[in-house]
């Protein structure tokens, strides 16, 4: 069976003839590379607007790697901080049976431990999705195999923890990053 005719360029009378689908080489053209390197030729970290093109944009934008990478280890910690909050607030409320005529008057506005545990559980499920979403991105970020964007990487961990990290071990509970 012949299918040459199968083209689609034909449809709706659309020349695609002048468009640029990738193929030739952009003076801006990012690589992907696959093993570890130094190299900062063509470096795009995640995006291709992030390109790499000069020492200064190189320093720059590892500058804003340790940051964003430091801001992780703040998010962990303001995410610590909610649960002990919100594990709190949920103890000091008093079980339904034991309200009595000395209970403080707060507690008779209809909130119970299981509708403040229960919007606790989302507020935290939501955080949760950002926190993994976050680590993912920074996974990306470490996953450019370059060596500089690497300890970028590594020194914004170290940094963040030093920061944000006091009240806790060193060791992580997540693979990603």
């Amino acid at each position: 069976m012949d299918h040459s005719d199968h083209s689609h360029a034909h449809h709706m009378g659309m020349d695609h003839g002048g468009m640029d689908h990738g193929g030739g080489e952009m003076a801006h053209g990012c690589s992907m590379n696959m093993l570890f390197t130094w190299d900062t030729k063509n470096l795009c970290i995640i995006y291709r607007w992030w390109h790499i093109g000069s020492t200064l944009q190189l320093v720059i934008s590892l500058l804003a790697i340790v940051v964003i990478v430091a801001g992780y280890e703040a998010l962990r910690e303001g995410i610590r901080r909610y649960e002990i909050a919100s594990n709190k607030r949920a103890e000091s409320i008093p079980q339904e049976e034991s309200v009595t005529e000395t209970t403080p008057f707060l507690w008779s506005t209809g909130q119970n431990r299981v509708e403040v545990t229960r919007r606790a559980h989302v507020i935290k499920s939501i955080l949760y999705g950002v926190q993994n979403f976050y680590a993912f991105m920074i996974m990306l970020i470490f996953m450019t195999y370059n060596g500089w964007v690497m300890i970028s990487v590594s020194v914004g961990a170290a940094l963040g923890y030093l920061i944000f990290g006091g009240r806790t071990t060193a060791t992580k509970d997540t693979a990603c990053h």
